[in-house]
């Protein structure tokens, strides 16, 4: 039997077992530094920190390779950017608990940013803004998690 955090208790299928939220999160690379993205400050989870680029998996629409079409959805959604071609390697995934109480599980993917594609903040709600940063800068500003997630991807 497994106990689960009264945190995260009330969110169950309709069977009674554990059902959590699938985040998939994207990691851009180009010539060595990495795209990151600032959350808007609306978000309910942590608004104004660095982030890969990312979202929720939805229902509609779901089906086979459901993980790499959600990172290519989100990355269009919230930067503009096409990941057509683009090779999407898997990294990591990790599981936590939003700031308003949301089971998740964090999937990590990375790839190279296209040479001709120009991110921009597509979503202003959810994109503060947008930096490029090595894996090293970027432990100097972002959460430990995030770090990690860089560094895997960086090796």
């Amino acid at each position: 039997m497994t106990i689960h955090p009264p945190e995260i208790s009330a969110c169950v299928t309709r069977a009674g077992r554990p059902a959590f939220v699938v985040n998939v999160e994207v990691l851009l690379e180009r010539d060595g530094r990495w795209l990151l993205i600032r959350r808007g400050a609306q978000e309910a989870h942590a608004p104004g920190m660095l982030a890969g680029v990312g979202g929720k998996v939805e229902a509609e629409g779901a089906g086979a390779d459901v993980l790499e079409e959600t990172a290519r959805r989100e990355v269009a959604e919230e930067i503009g950017v096409e990941l057509d071609g683009v090779e999407l390697v898997y990294v990591e995934s990790g599981f936590f608990v939003t700031d308003d109480g949301d089971p998740v599980i964090n999937v990590v993917f990375r790839g190279a940013l296209p040479a001709h594609a120009e991110p921009v903040a597509a979503s202003a709600e959810e994109v503060a803004g947008l930096v490029w940063l090595t894996a090293a800068e970027a432990a100097a500003d972002c959460p430990p998690w995030l770090a990690r997630s860089l560094r895997r991807a960086a090796s």
